[in-house]
């Protein structure tokens, strides 16, 4: 933020002595009203805490999916006709005394399937479990087929009846899907529908996690079958990330705890430290309310914005703190300081809040409505610091004021340190320590660009990542997987024909064909399709001979097969036989599986679509992660170059120099670059919870450059060198460009501790982006400004050096904005 020379600032003890009409026209409307500015907050606080306590946490499954994307496209337009494909749960009960025979266990499961059947938002019609009636047998005999449900009816936990469902397990052949490896366990699939179907809500998963809390821990002690109960899936992934951000409020606590600790220590001034935290703590609330008003809810990535708003503005109400600090400790009334402060920074407060703006906003670019929603809230809160933290905090202090102890201490400290601690950051100035400082950092720079050469796209581990490794949920998953041998990664090209197409011969052959194809892919275990079902039901028509274990040409022997299959499997295809599923299952979801299997159902599908039949990508969980990756990929680089003309075209408005937006946006480009490098170090892919945080170390940490490079451009354009401009941008605000680094920094790295990994990731990358930019900027501009800077007194000549002097001399009388003068 800009701040011109105080030195030039009359110091005016006396109120009597201010002429309350100098200065610009909106410091005169906010100032000269300063009772209904407050009066104007209060009323917005009441009105807006309101509202926030009507603010629910939720999410959806479709605002995590790119809807634009073709992928998704064909997905929901045929999503009526995709049963299971979409969000489902995979609940496992595991006897941890015995087999899946036992009576016992049979009831409990029987129980749990019951209270799952009825739970909202269950898609009940397409339920699978061994209590299910669509769970079915079938077998070749010598009268032809025979089949019915895998329980048998009326089973009362006899030896007749078990040994009869181990026979009709066998029969079923689902070993592996719904029955473990083991026997020790079985497999209740929950298909969801988006909404409930008696209130038209959309699922509020954090009740629906918190009921299957309760199902777990009631069977987990229910007498007579001792059972474990694990479950998998998109509903429950969202349940505890829910339920994981009530500990989020403990670590938001600790933040603010931190930066008052930082701010106190700076300033050891309880009241101002008091106000600073307050007015960001009510542009939170403010934020909050409005969210709820305009009715956006808080789902698990976008709960970090206000933690991060926060963050934002303690560093900004920092600055304004300091201005009004030094002016009282040089014998000027408070409101009168307050005065000048609102002054020299407003303009370019707002110009550094833009930038902020920026990197939150660039993310409305990206086709995810979840990212869309964190961009919107985030805006939001940037514009509220507007008011609460360049404004109301101003406002407040110029009737507080600060304590004149700590006035008079940061007036001393200012005055010891004209050759103190900060001395040898100006030798960057210097050629020897410039060329040193550029050297290292393009040395620093090259190496992190080859190392972020192995960026991945999507996730990087089996399992939830947003989820730490040890976490219920991933070892329930890990369970699931080494005990099924159909993995819960579904990847799902769809089959589209006219009605009754599916039944063609050329369409199940070249169905057959991709099938075989997706089992020569690595990470490929398995697929499943309605020709894998003719060709045994076609053998089986024909006393279960292997000659027959194919697909026939003759039409009549496929429509048999067909309308069998169906019967027990009536997922195989839709009700007109024009949609059918090819499902692969994948050993992970990890980003180079799906990228073979993208890579190679694209390819099939290109060479064998024809107007009669087509291959369209993707349905599935994993198909669905595909089409997500894909997305994200384009909108890591699309983001990026967005996001960095936003900030150049800003820090071209504030500078009017080319020179300086180079100097500005270097060190921001070094920190980006290095930021990847860090990301592939601590193996992290780009992702959706990832993805945004670039965009933000970029927006935010221009700030930086905003504080240092005004003021030395300022104090060159009036004659000074270049050593002579940074100590004196050094002296006024690189102590506070450090504090805000600092204060920034430890705001968002009490989130490394979070029990959700997604934001514990976002915490240590923004806290490394936030600590780089300040170290940066504090070196590599005066580094750079040596040779892109150097000479920007005599440059403008010795004539406007003196205007310059002369404007900063109507700047401290009020007439002009302090950053007119930087512009000039």
């Amino acid at each position: 933020m800009v701040t011109n020379n105080i030195d030039d600032m009359p110091a005016i003890r006396e109120l009597k002595d201010f002429d309350r009409s100098s200065g610009p026209r909106f410091e005169r409307l906010i100032f000269n009203n300063r009772l209904l500015v407050i009066i104007a907050c209060v009323l917005a606080t009441l009105v807006l805490g309101f509202h926030a306590t009507k603010l629910r946490l939720n999410a959806a499954f479709e605002k995590t999916i790119p809807h634009n994307q073709p992928y998704i496209k064909n997905f929901l337009d045929n999503r009526n006709e995709l049963k299971g494909l979409g969000n489902s749960l995979r609940i496992v009960v595991e006897n941890k005394n015995g087999d899946i025979f036992d009576p016992a266990y049979l009831q409990a499961l029987k129980h749990i399937n019951d209270e799952l059947f009825l739970t909202p938002g269950v898609d009940r019609a397409n339920v699978k479990s061994l209590w299910m009636p669509v769970v079915r047998w079938n077998e070749v005999t010598e009268e032809g087929f025979t089949g019915g449900p895998v329980m048998p009816d009326n089973y009362d936990g006899s030896p007749t009846h078990t040994e009869q469902l181990r026979q009709n397990i066998a029969r079923a052949q689902i070993y592996g899907s719904l029955v473990g490896t083991d026997y020790k366990s079985s497999m209740i699939f929950v298909p969801l529908m988006d909404k409930d179907a008696r209130t038209g809500a959309a699922i509020d998963y954090r009740e629906l996690s918190t009921r299957l809390e309760d199902i777990r821990a009631r069977y987990a002690k229910a007498e007579g079958a001792e059972v474990d109960i694990r479950i998998v899936g998109f509903a429950k992934v969202v349940g505890d990330l829910l339920d994981g951000l009530q500990q989020m409020m403990i670590y938001f606590g600790v933040a603010a705890v931190i930066a008052a600790g930082i701010i106190f220590s700076w300033t050891r001034c309880t009241r101002s430290t008091t106000l600073v935290l307050a007015c960001s703590l009510v542009a939170v609330l403010w934020q909050l309310g409005l969210v709820a008003a305009l009715g956006y809810e808080l789902d698990p990535y976008s709960i970090l914005v206000p933690f991060l708003v926060f963050a934002i503005g303690v560093s900004h109400g920092a600055q304004k703190m300091n201005g009004i600090m030094q002016d009282v400790g040089r014998g000027t009334h408070k409101l009168v300081a307050a005065r000048y402060t609102f002054r020299r920074l407003f303009l370019a407060g707002l110009t550094a809040l833009a930038a902020d703006a920026v990197g939150f906003a660039v993310l409305m670019m990206i086709d995810i409505p979840v990212i869309q929603d964190l961009a919107i809230t985030a805006s939001i809160g940037v514009a509220l610091l507007v008011l609460t933290n360049l404004v109301l905090l101003p406002v407040l202090l110029s009737y507080t004021g600060v304590s004149h102890k700590a006035a008079a201490r940061a007036l001393r400290a200012e005055q010891q340190e004209e050759g103190g601690a900060w001395k040898w950051l100006e030798r960057f100035t210097e050629r020897r320590w410039a060329i040193g400082a550029i050297a290292v950092s393009l040395v620093i720079g090259v190496a992190g660009f080859v190392v972020s050469l192995n960026l991945k796209i999507g996730d990087l581990d089996p399992g939830a990542s947003e989820l730490r490794p040890t976490s219920r949920y991933n070892l329930d998953n890990a369970y699931i997987t080494s005990k099924y041998s159909l993995s819960s990664d579904q990847f799902a090209v769809i089959v589209k024909t006219r009605p009754e197409g599916c039944l063609e011969y050329a369409t199940l052959m070249e169905t057959d064909r991709l099938g075989w194809m997706l089992q020569q892919i690595p990470g490929v275990q398995t697929t499943v399709s309605l020709p894998d079902a003719v060709r045994k039901i076609t053998a089986g028509t024909f006393e279960g001979s292997s000659k027959w274990l194919a697909i026939s040409p003759n039409q009549d022997v496929l429509n048999y097969a067909a309308r069998t299959a169906s019967t027990s499997n009536p997922e195989m295809f839709n009700n007109e036989c024009s949609v059918m599923p090819m499902i692969a299952y994948l050993a992970d979801h990890k980003a180079e599986t799906l990228d073979r299997v993208v890579k190679a159902a694209e390819q099939f599908a290109k060479e064998h679509s024809t107007p009669e039949r087509q291959f369209l990508l993707a349905a599935g969980s994993a198909g669905i992660e595909a089409a997500t990756n894909i997305v994200v990929r384009q909108a890591n680089v699309t983001m990026l170059l967005y996001v960095y003309a936003a900030v150049i075209a800003l820090c071209f408005i504030t500078f009017r120099s080319w020179r300086a937006v180079i100097v500005a946006v270097v060190p921001l480009v070094l920190t980006s670059i290095l930021c990847e490098a860090l990301m592939v170090a601590l193996g992290m892919g780009v992702k959706v919870a990832t993805l945004p945080v670039i965009a933000l170390g970029v927006g935010i940490g221009v700030d930086y450059a905003l504080y240092l490079l005004s003021i030395q451009l300022q104090q060159q354009r009036a004659g000074a060198t270049l050593a002579e401009a940074y100590r004196h941008a050094l002296r006024f605000t690189g102590k506070v460009v450090a504090l805000v680094g600092v204060t920034l920094a430890a705001g968002v790295l009490t989130w490394a501790w979070s029990p959700i990994k997604f934001q514990a990731d976002m915490g240590i990358l923004l806290t490394f982006m936030f600590i780089w930019n300040m170290v940066g900027a504090l070196v590599l501009i005066p580094a750079l400004s040596h040779f892109l800077l150097g000479r920007v007194a005599t440059a403008t000549g010795e004539s406007q050096g003196k205007q310059a002097v002369d404007l900063g001399r109507r700047v401290a009388a009020g007439a002009v904005p302090a950053t007119a003068e930087a512009s000039t």
